[in-house]
């Protein structure tokens, strides 16, 4: 079943004889660098393709520009120099007849194949049209009111807004972070199915049925309330947001009020500190994503999506690497309609090779040196060979913890974070029209923030996406 669902997942990526190339994604952020897709991330293969092979409106009006003449398929190499060429020669055409040319979609962030992604006009107000906020700017008793829905779950009383009313404009900022502080001590905000537990749910995906410990389910495998405490602690009082991936460490609970504690131990976790790497190799995540296979594909494309936000399967972040994929499982990812992206999954599959989900009782959810020769060495003539170093990002990784140390200090985790609260609070994904804000909010969680997401929200209440009204 792992196996249908990951073959499932990453063979849509590119076959037959018309290939997306791996190559497209730089070559675009080449030709424009200050692109909002290219701003600390690459373009998905869907710029130019709806399923690969078959392109979109953009894609085919690429082709008859690249290397015109010359034998088809074009090699990589001969593919990379001749797209600058052709993203060029379409700059000025409208692909997909929106009114808007290609070149301008590309440097503000829509997309030039679809007529239901354009930039918008601004916005059209005067001073004076709304009676209760100033729709043309930020207005602070709009934040005023957002802050307390947002992060304390009620509505400002008429008393509390009559009151913040009469308070100067910088005591009015001075409010807005008091009561930020204030709401992120409360349980809408941290408790136990509060606001940190929603943003967590896709990335731990519960499944009750399988549940131990609290609220177990009929086959108790593993606690994954383990993995919300290390995500919320992760996320609270000014500690660092990347401790989710790289943790030696585990998280208690506690309620009443709920509080998380970092503990170098709990009875619920298996894998010894020297190959701990946050919820990446807790006992949820072991037993749900590795389960019964030998070489972790879907736990390392959930790690990837999870915590950096991107998708193999939507044919996000993929950085081939040379010689792959080498199919050490015999699972025939090098065929065409499964190489592409296997060329990424694979390398990015090797560190998670001694993890161990359910094979072997005695070795359930544990680090076990020598994993796949103990459990699969009958599965495939070369699936010992897989190694334990591996590729995030286009960059060698020694094993899990280097995996996790790259991938928390990438651009692609902060635009990740990021990413999450601003849906959250501001209701959508970054708008073209708010890619300067957000792009200037994920840089400085990176770096005045420090990682820390109770600073990062401080800033995001200021920014006029949140509160404008």
């Amino acid at each position: 079943m792992i196996r249908r669902i990951i073959l499932g997942a990453t063979a849509v990526c590119l076959p037959g004889v018309a290939l997306a190339k791996p190559p497209a994604a730089s070559g675009v952020c080449a030709t424009y660098p200050s692109a909002p897709a290219c701003m600390g991330q690459q373009p998905a293969c869907t710029l130019c393709h709806s399923a690969p092979p078959q392109r979109n409106v953009f894609g085919a009006s690429l082709e008859p520009h690249l290397a015109p003449g010359a034998p088809r398929p074009l090699s990589d190499g001969d593919f990379a120099m001749a797209l600058p060429a052709a993203l060029r020669a379409v700059e000025w055409e409208d692909a997909d007849g929106d009114g808007v040319p290609n070149m301008e979609e590309l440097l503000r962030g829509t997309w030039p194949a679809d007529a239901a992604s354009a930039p918008k006009a601004p916005r059209d107000c005067v001073a004076g049209q709304n009676p209760a906020y100033d729709v043309c700017r930020y207005d602070l008793r709009f934040a005023y009111r957002r802050v307390l829905l947002d992060f304390c779950g009620r509505s400002p009383t008429y008393a509390e807004l009559q009151a913040f009313t009469t308070r100067s404009e910088d005591s009015q900022r001075e409010l807005l972070d008091a009561e930020l502080d204030r709401c992120t001590e409360s349980e809408f905000w941290r408790g136990k199915n509060g606001q940190l537990w929603k943003l967590a749910h896709p990335k731990i995906r519960p499944v009750g049925s399988i549940k131990s410990g609290e609220d177990a389910g009929p086959i108790p495998l593993a606690d994954y309330y383990d993995d919300y405490a290390l995500y919320a602690y992760a996320q609270l009082d000014d500690h660092d947001a990347r401790e989710v991936m790289t943790a030696r460490f585990h998280v208690r609970r506690q309620t009443d009020p709920t509080r998380y504690t970092a503990t170098p131990t709990l009875p619920s976790q298996f894998v010894e500190e020297a190959h701990r790497a946050g919820n990446l190799t807790s006992r949820w995540s072991l037993v749900s994503f590795v389960m019964f296979t030998a070489l972790p594909r879907n736990a390392a494309s959930q790690s990837y999506r999870a915590y950096l936000g991107l998708d193999i399967a939507m044919q996000q972040g993929l950085y081939s690497v040379p010689g792959e994929p080498r199919d050490y499982d015999a699972k025939g990812v090098q065929a065409p309609a499964c190489a592409a992206c296997h060329a990424t999954l694979d390398p990015l599959s090797y560190p998670f090779r001694n993890y161990n989900g359910i094979s072997g009782l005695s070795s359930t959810a544990r680090y076990v040196p020598g994993r796949i020769e103990r459990y699969f060495a009958a599965e495939a003539p070369t699936i010992t060979q897989i190694p334990e170093s591996g590729f995030l990002l286009g960059q060698p990784v020694r094993d899990l913890q280097e995996w996790a140390q790259v991938g928390a200090n990438s651009d692609a985790f902060a635009i990740s974070a990021v990413t999450d609260y601003w849906k959250l609070l501001v209701g959508h994904a970054p708008t073209a029209e708010e890619q300067p804000e957000f792009v200037a909010l994920w840089q400085r969680f990176k770096g005045v923030h420090a990682y820390s997401v109770q600073r990062m929200l401080h800033e995001l209440i200021r920014t006029e996406a949140y509160g404008a009204p």
